[in-house]
């Protein structure tokens, strides 16, 4: 995924929440509805999650150093973490204990126009948001649906993004349907069960991305196709007899290690063997430009090591 493209999408999000936080809380502090705040709540904890995205990927950036000297690719996996753990769930959890405090208290909605107005405004504002999401997305999911591109995708951002705005628009029609059912009924019980429906929502949501960058944060390698790719760019020549076995592992979205021990015949020269290295990584550098340290260390096939060194090849995640 492009940096750029990631950008456009957090800073479309961010600036539609930021307008939409202050309206809804406006909304809310007029009509006292519940789901207002929710969503009120809703809003701030998506623009937090956009800035912590912004800084998660400019600290991305940083150089290596001494103390880390992969660099800092994985931080992103970091920050993308806390906007799971941390805004959603507690928006989720505010949302919820709002809610069940509304079912117990209920209270009518005054000017109901106003929650109303500024629901449907906001439904257009975050569909703009998830267009934009999906409009930036769309060379990296090529044809993926969204849960499976959440799923496989290694940059955080677009998916983080593309998950609060479909969260956002499904928060916003549980909302609507509050309020509506709350006004035509004049039971203000419905807006407290619109409350706490989004509060689950949005603790749903946080146990998906939670679980998913998790993952991520672990350490995950190569997908099946780039292995394959990897595989058949080093075994493309004739320096070397065969790849004897393989590891890999990202160390950020657009960085990917690369470990292998390849098999070279027994009278081989020192100079040969590092002109059959160099090449290798050369092979595999073209075929999949996101590969970056890559370590290849010579040896003598031996079919019973090779058996024991062998590990499963990696399910798509």
């Amino acid at each position: 995924m492009s940096t750029s493209g990631g950008t456009t999408a957090i800073l479309a999000a961010l600036g539609a929440n930021l307008g939409i936080a202050v309206t809804k809380f406006i909304a809310f502090l007029v009509s006292g509805s519940s789901s207002m705040l929710a969503e009120s709540v809703h809003s701030l904890a998506d623009s937090g999650n956009q800035v912590l995205l912004l800084v998660g990927g400019r600290r991305a950036r940083r150089a290596a150093t001494a103390e880390h000297p992969f660099g800092f690719g994985r931080e992103r996996y970091v920050y993308a973490f806390m906007v799971a753990i941390i805004l959603f769930s507690v928006g989720g959890v505010f949302s919820i204990y709002e809610g069940v405090h509304k079912l117990q208290h209920p209270e009518p909605i005054e000017q109901a126009w106003l929650p109303l107005a500024v629901l449907v405004i906001s439904i257009g504002l975050e569909s703009f948001s998830l267009r934009t999401a999906l409009k930036e997305s769309a060379p990296e999911r090529q044809g993926m649906s969204v849960l499976t591109f959440v799923r496989r995708a290694k940059s955080p951002e677009l998916p983080v993004v593309l998950l609060e705005d479909i969260a956002a628009l499904t928060g916003l029609a549980l909302a609507l349907i509050g309020v509506v059912l709350a006004v035509v009924t004049g039971d203000g019980v419905w807006d407290g069960v619109g409350t706490v429906a989004i509060g689950v929502l949005l603790v749903v949501v946080a146990i998906v991305l939670g679980i998913e960058t998790k993952s991520l944060l672990i350490g995950e390698g190569a997908s099946p196709t780039d292995l394959v790719t990897i595989r058949a760019a080093a075994e493309a020549g004739a320096e070397i007899g065969s790849i004897i076995h393989m590891k890999t592992l990202y160390l950020g979205p657009d960085e990917l290690m690369v470990g292998m021990k390849v098999a070279v015949t027994p009278t081989e020269s020192a100079a040969g063997v590092a002109a059959a290295i160099n090449a290798v990584e050369e092979r595999v550098r073209a075929a999949l430009p996101s590969v970056g340290p890559m370590y290849v260390e010579p040896d003598i096939l031996d079919p019973s090591r090779a058996a024991a060194a062998a590990v499963p090849a990696p399910a798509a995640h």
